[in-house]
């Protein structure tokens, strides 16, 4: 389907948001001037995408048939979005995950932006994905010797740790740089600050959907092919 550009979105508008982008999805809001109601997945289904994708379509279902217009607050995300339909038009960005989404500075579409061997650090510094945390359950499941092995493992191939800097949150305090710095240290990796911004969800919630969304209208369904 070919993307559109609807200039205000309609009035019977929810946002459906990873949970992991809440912080985001607040900030693009407020700098839009926009009040959606927003309904969060909770961002630990990202470890099995058939279970996403069902909670996904669970959602939809029950929202109330009053909405007609969902705005995706997140990505492609491993499938998640694979062969869904409804009876409302979905608005997703064109990116394969949450991370692709906020890398984006400029109205350039492209489907990912992620590096291979960099590891990217969010607002979510301290949360369960986060390399400190993996090891530490790591740790606590297999023991220190074992876990630390296979934390290594998990994370050998990675050199770089980058801080996505997109003005929505403070990366730059001494808090956040000291937690940072521990999380890139336990991977041996270098830290650093790439370019980020908010501006696809700022672009979403405004109804600026050009080219790097998909505007996908009731009974037609979603499909990989769409993202790439």
């Amino acid at each position: 389907m070919k993307p559109q550009e609807i200039k205000n979105p309609p009035s019977h508008t929810v946002i459906l948001a990873c949970s992991a982008m809440s912080l985001h999805v607040a900030a693009a809001q407020k700098t839009m001037k926009t009040d959606f109601p927003v309904i969060e997945v909770d961002s630990s289904l990202h470890e099995n995408p058939s279970k996403m994708r069902q909670k996904i379509i669970e959602t939809l279902e029950q929202m109330e048939k009053s909405i007609d217009t969902v705005l995706a607050a997140m990505g492609f995300c491993g499938g998640s979005w694979e062969d869904i339909a409804t009876d409302k038009r979905i608005v997703i960005p064109r990116v394969d995950d949450c991370i692709t989404l906020l890398l984006h500075t400029d109205d350039t579409w492209y489907p990912n932006l992620k590096q291979c061997g960099h590891l990217y650090l969010r607002d979510d510094i301290e949360g369960k994905f986060s390399p400190k945390s993996i090891k530490k359950n790591l740790c606590s499941q297999y023991g220190d010797s074992e876990g630390s092995f296979v934390f290594r493992t998990w994370f050998g191939s990675y050199t770089n740790a980058d801080i996505i800097d997109t003005g929505a949150y403070d990366c730059h305090s001494e808090a956040y740089m000291l937690e940072a710095m521990e999380n890139a240290d336990l991977m041996e990796a270098t830290l650093d600050y790439v370019p980020g911004s908010n501006l696809i969800l700022e672009k979403l919630v405004s109804g600026r959907w050009d080219q790097q969304f998909l505007v996908i209208e009731p009974g037609n369904t979603v499909s990989n092919m769409d993202f790439v």
